[in-house]
């Protein structure tokens, strides 16, 4: 009798003991600042653990709040860490604390705080998550049309536009259908480059990750801000035309919106909470929304969809957690948003494919995003999309032992019904979240419709586009996941240590989840029959973590630890070329700091790319030598493109903070890279005129 009484004393002392109302209530605003980005409005994670429910009281229940105060304030945010004071670190771990269920007390939670967390976390949140009060979002900006006008010179946008672009405008992400990030326009070139002036710059919204493409049509540049905000902009003097906030204010997990697209008289946007939304161009007017996914089950969007024949064609993240229903591609008329086809990229129990998973229920069968915009062949009439990696990340812990399609794999879909053409799986049941999500770039040459795509592993691919069959492989940086990659098949073998990998027990691999290749397209330069890609090199260790199997559980549930790669020097930046009909490497550039948007080639024979220290440089395509560079506000970010209005020529490029591993591993192993925490905006440069 005495040692229950003396057990359900301590409990209460330490439920009372564990933190302060005003402690919560700053966490909760610190945490939205500077923690939703990696693990999500509701705590539920995405590329970072879950911090509530049963899979942080597994992983942190037996351990006392003092480890947590601690852990956060030397660690977090990874890009950061050791920002937060102690204050702030005590604040989101009070925050954290309640959302697993600990009630507010009367002393305040910190270093001192040695109970253990499993004793006051009960797993039921005594505080609603999302935001305020009543659980919502807080909401700093109005919302709507919030600055009216129009856009005079507007021109609708055909299909015969689409297949074929004006040199002088950037129509979609990448430019064309072909996925090319490439540029035909020649003002600008090797040598008149390194006169290149800034002619306008244009601030944006501040607030999670800024990776976006401005997209420009007939001299209108649309642009997309963090927070869902689409401008459109003259796009020779910066002149704003009109804004419309569409809101919500939150942005998705680490991703960032990272393209429109324009077609007839609209503009289209995949909001950050998974609905598709159509704009009047001239005026900015809201003419139709969808609703693509639901967003309370933890389903995202980051890229911008493709629009082929009439349809806008979308993708989807967020498939991390367990839910019974899976992610998809889906269509969408563009006239009235309506849904007209959908693919499910993960196999479902008794369709094509299902048995892949082995015996796990759909419940279970986690993963397939496709969160990067597509490319599509007018001739074949087919359309390419990369799905990612099955969740969680490790086989271990997911329970599956065979393929389980359609992740890591090449989508060849038809644009008008959604049916399946073929399919080739890069990764096997792939394992160490080292996916190949990435873009497809189409390319002819020696008689050959090619497809070329790179992923996180670094091996870069080179398939027959028409059947899928796969012809080629190069291997961009140092790997030591595969022991064996067959040159007439390319089936992949991992090394024996990550087939018999077990939970909880390290592994090491190279490269890391940074990349290899991650979202900054690879450009394809025509002229001298060369991929130009964005490489990071780097390694890690990642240790699997056992997992619930239950609805709203999953996610990636993996730790990790990073380090530099062998042979590099410290460098984590690659920039290099290589011959699309070798496969070999031509030339590279080797840095420190890692390269942070897509690669812009153009017929003047430069290639563009900027960098995480907020280096914005231009080379020449056939050599790798700089031939020009500036610093900009911050770390240079997102998809460059070159346009012309009244015959002269434009580069724009945007800064930007936020991204997932590609930001958080240089933090880590690269700490003396600096970069200010604010500076998203747009730089526009061109030539002098004339005198």
């Amino acid at each position: 009798m005495k040692s229950r009484f003396f057990f359900a004393f301590t409990l209460a002392a330490a439920s009372a003991t564990a933190q302060t109302g005003q402690q919560i209530d700053t966490g909760r605003v610190t945490y939205q600042a500077r923690c939703v980005g990696c693990h999500g409005t509701d705590l539920g994670g995405g590329e970072a653990p879950q911090l509530a429910g049963a899979n942080f009281r597994a992983a942190w229940g037996t351990r006392n709040a003092s480890e947590l105060v601690t852990f956060i304030q030397a660690g977090m945010p990874p890009d950061r860490p050791g920002s937060l004071s102690a204050a702030d670190a005590a604040a989101v771990s009070a925050f954290i604390l309640a959302a697993n269920g600990t009630p507010a007390g009367s002393q305040a939670l910190g270093t001192e705080s040695l109970f253990a967390i499993r004793s006051v976390a009960t797993g039921r949140p005594t505080i609603a998550l999302g935001g305020g009060a009543g659980g919502a979002a807080p909401s700093s900006t109005p919302k709507g049309l919030v600055v009216t006008g129009e856009v005079k010179n507007y021109t609708p946008v055909t299909d015969a536009m689409l297949k074929n672009p004006d040199p002088g405008d950037w129509l979609m992400i990448r430019r064309n259908y072909q996925a090319w990030s490439h540029s035909p326009l020649t003002q600008v070139n090797a040598t008149n480059v390194k006169e290149l002036q800034l002619v306008w710059t244009w601030n944006m919204n501040e607030g999670g990750a800024n990776e976006p493409t401005p997209i420009v049509h007939n001299g209108v540049m649309f642009l997309v801000n963090t927070a869902n905000i689409v401008q459109a902009l003259d796009a020779r003097t910066g002149a704003l035309y009109w804004q419309n906030n569409i809101g919500p204010d939150i942005t998705s997990g680490t991703g960032a919106i990272r393209s429109l697209a324009v077609y007839h008289d609209k503009v289209y946007l995949g909001t950050s909470d998974v609905r598709l939304v159509a704009l009047d161009a001239k005026t900015g007017k809201l003419v139709w929304e969808t609703r693509i996914a639901d967003k309370a089950k933890g389903y995202s969007n980051t890229s911008g969809p493709i629009i082929v024949n009439g349809k806008v064609i979308q993708g989807m993240g967020g498939c991390d957690r367990y839910k019974e229903t899976g992610c998809y591609i889906s269509a969408y008329d563009a006239e009235t948003g309506k849904q007209l086809w959908k693919f499910e990229t993960v196999a479902r129990e008794g369709a094509a494919g299902g048995d892949t998973w082995g015996n796990l229920p759909n419940l279970l069968r986690a993963g397939g995003d496709t969160w990067i915009t597509g490319s599509y062949d007018p001739d074949l009439n087919l359309t390419f999309w990369g799905v990612a990696q099955a969740k969680p990340w490790m086989r271990a812990i997911r329970g599956t032992n065979s393929a389980a399609l359609y992740t890591t794999s090449t989508l060849a879909l038809n644009p008008d019904t959604g049916k399946l053409s073929w399919y080739f799986q890069h990764v096997p049941g792939e394992s160490l979240d080292l996916d190949t999500v990435y873009e497809r770039v189409l390319v002819d040459s020696g008689g050959q419709n090619l497809l070329f795509t790179i992923g996180k592993d670094g091996i870069l691919w080179k398939l027959d586009r028409k059947a899928g069959k796969f012809l080629d492989y190069k291997e961009t940086v140092f790997q030591n996941v595969f022991d064996n990659i067959d040159k007439k098949t390319g089936l992949v073998h991992y090394r024996n240590e990550i087939v018999e990998q077990r939970p909880e027990e390290w592994v090491q691999s190279c490269p890391s989840t940074e990349g290899g290749h991650n979202w900054h397209a690879m450009s394809y330069h025509q002229p001298t029959g060369q991929l130009i890609i964005p490489l990071s090199q780097s390694c890690m260790e990642m240790f699997g973590r056992k997992t619930e199997a239950k609805e709203g559980s999953g996610g990636t549930s993996a730790n990790r630890r990073f380090f530099e790669m062998p042979g590099t020097n410290g460098n984590i930046g690659k920039l290099a070329a290589y011959d699309v009909k070798t496969m070999k490497e031509n030339w590279k550039i080797e840095q420190r700091a890692p390269f942070l948007t897509a690669v812009l080639s153009t017929a003047g024979g430069v290639a563009f790319v900027g960098d995480l220290d907020r280096v914005f440089k231009a080379v020449d395509v056939k050599t790798g030598t700089i031939l020009w560079q500036t610093r900009l506000g911050t770390s240079v970010q997102g998809f460059p493109v070159s346009f012309s209005v009244g015959g002269k020529q434009y580069i724009a490029v945007t800064t930007g903070l936020g991204g997932g591993s590609p930001r958080q591993v240089p933090g880590t192993i690269a700490g003396d890279v600096h970069y200010p925490a604010t500076g998203n905006a747009l730089y526009v440069f061109a030539l002098p005129d004339k005198k």
